[in-house]
């Protein structure tokens, strides 16, 4: 990518270097956002600097953002391959950028668009011209999660010491984020967005999503394809889903002609919130970014959004990001060494790559720990992030507090074992990631004590958060030991208004 930099330094130059002697790493990364209503892109230079084992972004500079397209389809709910194929084309050609130059990045395909009978074959499609990426999909539960950070409402929720409800509003899904102390604290998403009804350029309907016809049939309308919509009708349509809106931003369970709207369980929020940002593309209008319609009910949902917000009388932040808050999170990549303190069998399970990490909220420093309180975070922290099937591997962060009496470990292996019980039905091994000094002692008891047959991999020593990927490598002859290479969702900075 560059040549060697003076005063020492040696910048990152292509995938044959050995990372152990980069001082600093530039990575080029995309973010690919298919939703149901738009498709984006955005290109992004990533510096890091290594911080003992660890690299850190010391620099993210946004190199080109690309035009937005609203997403095409062919026939009922087909998407449009081709088109979008050619549009992705024209965007890397307008940035300058090859395809084969990308280093890593995040293709998400989102919302209602993430049904849609082609979805796997648009996911591929993308994946081959992106380059290098560590996600093709976003359910409900990430997609809200990511478009709380790519927001900023999850650092504004530290930086400021409030409790900020990001709802992300989109053409197909609502997605609302609760934000206290740095973190996700509870999570909803339902049926509401602006092209839930889109229209064609002469104003007739041309496309209908269910929802759209359970809240027209509440309203006691009839929506047909090829017929007008009048103004009246979507501003009447607009309101009820602002109602629904908040009503989940209330801890209720929405419904429109007798169905529940909910895609995800209701909103915990007891403690309430001191602020709302919004996201999306509706958060253009909210914001005043944009007064150009779209064939679609997002203008109307936009002042229906906002009268509700000045009657309540609730705070409205401004976000850092708007329409591209969950395509902003590119990868950065940083690198770790877990010590010699691990358990690995078979050792041809290594190497692995593109693992998630969950990070459950554990209550490890009890004196006694309970399987069943362990198997409830972990699933909460797997339903958070989509992987409750487990249809995919994954790498579980353990940040083990306490004595490894064998009582406190017996619990806590019994309790992994239970939540993890469909992924290691479907073959995948068992992945423990920790920070402390336990992760042999934790794998020999998941194998001898628990009698797992699966491929078991406890590793310790590193640091790790939500939204990193990790890749394990294979086991040094030299000291026993494994390379860790760390990739990280990066969030832009949050708004300063």
């Amino acid at each position: 990518m560059t040549e060697p930099q003076g005063e020492g330094r040696i910048f990152f130059s292509n995938a044959g270097r050995t990372l152990a002697l980069e001082d600093e790493l530039l990575l080029t990364s995309v973010g690919v956002d298919i939703g149901s209503s738009t498709s984006h892109l955005v290109f992004s230079r990533i510096l890091l600097e290594r911080l003992d084992s660890r690299y850190i972004v010391t620099e993210r500079d946004t190199v080109y953002r690309s035009d937005i397209l609203l997403t095409p389809y062919t026939e009922g709910e087909t998407i449009d391959a081709a088109a979008l194929g050619a549009f992705i084309g024209r965007q890397y050609e307008a940035a300058g950028i090859s395809p084969d130059s990308i280093d890593t990045g995040a293709l998400i395909l989102t919302g209602v668009a993430a049904q849609r009978k082609n979805a796997r074959a648009i996911g591929e499609l993308f994946a081959r011209q992106a380059g290098k990426l560590v996600a093709v999909s976003a359910g409900d539960g990430l997609e809200t999660t990511m478009a709380a950070h790519g927001s900023g409402a999850v650092a504004r929720s530290i930086r400021d010491n409030r409790r900020i409800l990001n709802v992300d509003l989109g053409g197909g899904t609502a997605k609302l984020a609760l934000c206290a102390e740095g973190r996700v604290a509870s999570i909803t998403a339902l049926d509401v967005g602006a092209r839930l009804v889109a229209l064609d350029d002469r104003g007739r309907i041309a496309r209908i999503e269910d929802a759209g016809q359970h809240f027209a049939a509440e309203l006691g309308m009839t929506l047909t394809i090829g017929d007008p919509l009048d103004e009246s009708v979507a501003a009447a349509l607009a309101e009820r889903m602002a109602d629904a809106v908040f009503q989940a931003i209330q801890g209720q369970s929405p419904a429109a002609g007798g169905k529940s709207l909910l895609r995800l369980d209701p909103l915990y929020v007891s403690s309430g919130f001191d602020a709302v940002s919004f996201s999306g593309g509706v958060a253009e209008y909210i914001y005043g970014a944009s007064l150009m319609g779209h064939g679609d009910l997002g203008l109307y949902l936009a002042a229906a959004i906002r009268a509700r917000m000045t009657k309540l009388g609730l705070t409205l932040a401004a976000p850092a990001e708007r329409i591209r808050a969950t395509v902003i999170g590119a990868a950065q990549y940083t690198v770790q060494v877990s010590g010699s303190t691990i358990y690995v069998s078979p050792l041809e399970a290594l190497p692995m790559r593109n693992l998630p990490v969950v990070t459950p909220t554990w209550l490890l420093d009890r004196d006694e720990l309970d399987a069943s309180d362990i198997a409830v975070a972990i699933r909460t922290a797997l339903t958070r992030l989509d992987l409750t099937a487990g249809e995919a591997p994954l790498a579980l962060f353990v940040p083990w507090r306490g004595a490894a009496s064998y009582d406190r470990l017996d619990a806590f292996c019994r309790g992994v074992a239970a939540a993890l019980a469909p992924t290691l039905r479907n073959g995948y091994p068992l992945i423990l990631v920790g920070d402390g000094d336990v992760g042999g002692l934790v794998g020999i008891h998941c194998r001898e004590e628990l009698g797992l047959d699966c491929p078991i991999v406890s590793i310790d020593g590193l640091e790790l958060k939500e939204f990193d990927y990790i890749d394990i490598g294979a086991m040094l002859d030299s000291s026993g030991a494994v390379p860790v290479v760390i990739k990280s969702l990066v969030f832009p900075a949050i708004a300063t208004r």
